[in-house]
Formats: structure tokens, sequence, C-alpha cells
């Protein structure tokens, strides 16, 4: 595959054209005297993170009674008689 290489001085002179064409997805190579020191490839902003909340419905079951579980133990704890 072919990949667009351009001197610095050239890059310089012609930015704006560079970035369009990277923009539309060919990368392009800035060399110095020749060689290759940097590839432009265009950006791609990062897609939405998908919301967590409701991701593990449907895969456990919560007790009826939850918020009363080892209710008696915790009360003992804090009056003392365990």
């Amino acid at each position: 595959m072919f990949m667009l290489q351009v001197n610095m001085h050239e890059a310089k002179t012609r930015l704006s054209m560079l970035v369009e064409y990277a923009a539309k997805g060919e990368p392009f190579i800035i060399a110095k005297a020749g060689k290759p020191m940097v590839k432009v490839i265009p950006y791609v902003l990062p897609q939405k993170q998908q919301s967590r909340v409701g991701f593990l419905k449907g895969k456990y079951e919560v007790p009826d009674d939850f918020d009363r579980m080892g209710e008696e133990e915790i009360i003992s704890l804090f009056e003392g008689t365990a």
C-alpha cells in the first residue's frame, strides 16, 4: 500500500491540505531529510461509553428481605449482647 510522504518544508507549506487529506482517512508521513519522522492519522472521537446502570439486570436475584438480612446480629453487636 502506498502512503504519501512529504518533507517537513512541504508539510508546513501545505498543512491545511494535508490535514484534510488525513481527516478523510488517508494517513501520511512527514519526513526530514528523507527520513520518516511521524505518521499523521485521522483523529477518531472516542465513542460515548454506555451507561453501566442496569448492566447486571436479570443476572442476580435480590431476596425480598435483603434490607433486613442479619438484622438481629447487627443489633446485638451494637447493643453489646453478642
